[in-house]
């Protein structure tokens, strides 16, 4: 593995009497790609959560860029270039395209009043900067899309509102993107179209860490480098995808005793 982009340490998480997080371990190298699988309820979105400073951690520690994270929040977490998709769609249907996308572009933008309301040429130069970054992105996932910009997004079929999420992370500039399930409530062959947008972006982009929780193996098999394993809250496995899928512990995990 290359040198850890983000490094969790026995990081746990309770909620109540349930132990979420189990004292997990958890590194990711610059530049990979990581798979997160389990079952349901292993852990693997909790875990996302507290990466993202949704929850936070009840022990471990977590530092991203040899710096400590632990505390920090989900804004703190986003300004350090940690971004994310979620794996129920967080569209806003009745908004662009373009504003849908841009929504993930908040720190590089200028809010001040004086700018929005004064300053109208700098702000119309700023908005036609972001209407081309918007559209140079979404065209590496399809073309077809970037010249959709100013249509609803409730009209785009569910691969390219997907699309339009991942964009929604990326334009932000981020060096690791965590992946809920992409490619929840999508066909196979949807499915393989997004895996090839997400190795294009990642072959574009370089340096770019990704992070995915994905259901299918087939998925994983294709686009990781190297797998983790959840169950109940604990890693139980760690290694190549041929590596996990031939251990007894994951095995039973997804399988039960025989």
């Amino acid at each position: 593995m290359t040198a850890p982009l983000l490094t969790c340490r026995a990081v746990t998480c309770r909620f109540g009497g349930l132990v979420a997080l189990d004292a997990i371990d958890f590194s990711v190298g610059e530049g990979e790609i990581v798979g997160l699988i389990g079952p349901n309820g292993s852990g693997k979105t909790t875990l996302f959560n507290v990466v993202t400073g949704i929850y936070a951690p009840d022990g471990g520690s977590i530092a991203f860029t040899d710096r400590d994270i632990t505390a920090a929040r989900a804004q703190a977490m986003y300004r350090a270039g940690i971004a994310r998709t979620f794996q129920r769609s967080r569209m806003c249907l009745p908004l662009s395209v373009f504003d849908n996308i841009m929504i993930g572009n908040h720190k590089r933008l200028d809010h001040s009043l004086v700018f929005n309301l004064v300053r109208r040429k700098a702000f119309a130069a700023e908005l036609r900067r972001s209407w081309e970054e918007a559209a140079e992105l979404i065209a590496i996932f399809s073309p077809e899309l970037a010249a959709r910009l100013d249509e609803p997004a409730a009209r785009l079929s569910m691969i390219d509102r997907r699309r339009v999420e991942i964009c929604r992370a990326l334009i932000s500039q981020p060096r690791l993107l965590l992946l809920d399930e992409p490619s929840a409530g999508m066909t196979h062959e949807e499915t393989r179209e997004l895996m090839d947008d997400i190795l294009t972006v990642r072959a574009r982009m370089a340096g770019l860490t990704i992070v995915v929780i994905e259901h299918e193996m087939g998925v994983i098999e294709r686009i990781t480098n190297r797998c983790v394993v959840l169950n109940y809250g604990r890693k139980i496995c760690e290694g190549t995808f041929a590596e996990i899928a031939s251990d007894p512990r994951v095995q039973e995990a997804y399988l039960g005793v025989a």
